[in-house]
This record gives C-alpha cells, sequence and structure tokens, in this order.
C-alpha cells in the first residue's frame, strides 16, 4: 500500500494539496491571508472552495478569532437577514429573546459566506453597507451594531455575467472581489485524484487499496461533481469490493468506459518482453493471484497460466 503524506489540517479540516496547480492556489490564499481585503473565491461545486477559504483564516492575523461559515443556499429566504445581522426579542413571532447574528459572532474574525450569489437583493444593499463599515440595525433594533469582520464570498456561478444581468449588485460585486482565487476543477488537477481516492478510501476501509488500472481510470475520468462526485465513487467501489484490491470492474459502468487502453508495441521482438512486464506486474499488483490479475488484464485465467507457463514461472494461486 502506497503511503499518502499527512494532509494538513485547516481549522479541522483536512487539505489534500498534491498538484501544482492546487499548491499555487493555496500559496496564493496564504499570501492574501496578510491583508485585510475582502476575497472572492470562484470555482465549480465540488472543488474545495471551503477549504481555500479556511485557509486564508489560518494563515491570517485573525486566525485566533472566530471562524463563522455560512451556506447562503441553505438558509430560507425570509430569515436570511435575521440570521446574517441577528434580530431583538419581539422583532417578530417566535422571537422570544434578542439574537446575534453571523456578523456579531464573526467579531474581530472571519465571516465565510458560501454560495453567496443566492443572496436575494435586500440583502445585498445591507450587506455592502455593512462591508463599507457602517454600523446596522438587528431585525426590529433600534440601537446600530458596529463590528469588524473579514469578508470571505464563494459562489460557483459567474457573478459577473450576474451582475451584467442585473441578478447582482454590480457594486457588491467589485466590493467582495477586491482579490478574486478561482480553484481549478478536479480535471485540470489530475495529480490529486489518487491522493483524494486513497484518503477518502483509507479513512473508512484502510485495508483496501486501487489496482493500477483502476487509478488510471479514475484519473481518465472527467469528474463533472469534482471533489464531492470522487468521494461517492470511492465509497461506492469500497463497499462493492470482493477483495483487499479494487479493481476497475469495482467502478461504476459509467467511469469503465474511461478504462485505459492497453498499449501493444508494434515490433515483435520486444513485444514477449513487454507483454510479460506487464503480466508480471498485473501479479505483483494482485500479490501474486492469477484470477484477480486475469481480470485487471481482461483475458482469462486460462491464457495468463499459459502465458506463465511460456515464462517458466506458473505458480497456483
Amino acid at each position: 500500500m502506497s503511503v499518502e503524506p499527512n494532509p494538513q489540517l485547516l481549522l479541522g479540516v483536512p487539505a489534500i494539496v498534491h498538484s501544482l496547480a492546487l499548491q499555487r492556489v493555496m500559496a496564493m490564499a496564504e499570501r492574501v491571508a496578510k491583508t485585510s481585503a475582502s476575497v472572492l473565491i470562484t470555482g465549480e461545486t465540488g472543488t474545495g472552495k471551503e477549504i481555500v477559504a479556511r485557509a486564508i483564516h489560518h494563515y491570517s492575523l485573525r486566525c485566533a478569532k472566530p471562524w463563522i461559515d455560512v451556506n447562503c443556499a441553505a438558509l430560507p429566504e425570509h430569515l436570511i437577514e435575521s440570521e446574517l445581522f441577528g434580530y431583538e426579542k419581539g422583532a417578530f413571532s417566535g422571537a422570544e429573546a434578542m439574537k446575534a447574528g453571523f456578523f456579531e459572532l464573526a467579531d474581530a474574525g472571519t465571516l465565510f459566506l458560501d454560495e453567496i450569489g443566492e443572496l436575494e437583493p435586500r440583502t445585498q444593499v445591507k450587506l455592502l453597507r455593512v462591508l463599507d463599515g457602517t454600523p446596522y440595525y438587528r431585525v426590529g433594533g433600534q440601537k446600530k451594531v458596529a463590528v469588524d469582520v473579514r469578508i470571505i464570498a464563494a459562489t460557483s456561478r459567474d457573478l459577473e455575467q450576474q451582475a451584467v444581468r442585473g441578478l447582482f449588485r454590480n457594486d457588491l460585486y467589485h466590493r467582495l472581489n477586491q482579490i478574486h482565487i478561482h480553484v481549478p476543477p478536479l480535471r485540470e488537477r489530475k495529480e490529486d485524484i489518487i491522493p483524494l481516492a486513497n484518503f477518502f478510501l483509507h479513512g473508512v476501509y484502510p485495508h483496501l487499496n486501487f489496482s493500477e488500472e483502476a487509478k488510471l481510470t479514475l484519473e481518465n475520468y472527467g469528474w463533472s461533481g469534482n471533489v464531492r462526485e470522487l468521494r461517492n465513487v470511492v465509497m461506492t467501489a469500497a463497499v462493492f469490493a470482493t477483495s483487499e484490491m479494487i479493481t476497475v470492474h469495482e467502478l461504476p459502468a459509467h467511469l469503465q468506459q474511461c478504462r485505459p487502453a492497453l498499449k501493444m508495441p508494434v515490433q515483435s521482438a520486444p513485444l514477449d518482453q513487454m507483454e510479460k512486464n506487464v503480466i508480471l506486474e498485473a501479479l505483483k499488483g494482485t500479490s501474486g493471484h492469477q484470477q484477480k490479475a486475469a481480470r485487471i488484464l481482461g483475458i482469462s485465467r486460462r491464457t495468463l497460466s499459459r502465458k506463465l507457463r511460456s515464462y517458466s514461472l506458473h505458480k497456483g494461486s
């Protein structure tokens, strides 16, 4: 089993960073962390935007202060304002006591607004004023509240286009976008795929491993759902694994279409030696188990045994 380096913990969440592309993103996050600028993180759903946001807080001068993360898309529209800015007792039915909003809870620290593009226009106006340093009222309040909060926002939408179309305030977009960090999709940083897959697999099934062909198949797939999709595929394959070696046959059918073709040399002279090397590598990866090796190679057990006899390597297994 290959041993992956221990991931760095960012506010308790492990960060798997192997590709040069993601290393550059994290290096940018570390540099940005030393400033007080608002940061807009963009990228497809599931690319790891929250990890980058956590890295910014982790490396910032506010690291010992509160970290509050909010998924704007998960908040009911009628509750967004009261959740962000708080409310006073009696402000509405059910408000039996004063409640501090996320801005107050994040005072002196960092407030991460995920899926910022989901905010409705009225809340966008109030958010802009708070970002400009204007004290605000809690819902139903008469006394203004002043906070010192660093804002990090993230979105999978094209906020610039949303602003052009009038679906997002242009002034708020530019206020959030003081510094822009884009997280590339998983298909553009293939070096992260296997370390991530091994991390998800060994965290639950430490005795399992992927065959070399399965790894190549994972790397060849497009991952439209990015890291979240990869995690789901790994867990599904692990559940249905019939041995300690997860082969390409345990992967979902749509991934098997990305199975790499076995390249055969043109010349007959080196053909036998290259074929022998491929077979021996497959046997090595299965600890000498011929049936498993035959499945990986896409040949029958009988064919594999015949090949091994020709190499004088026949072993019962």
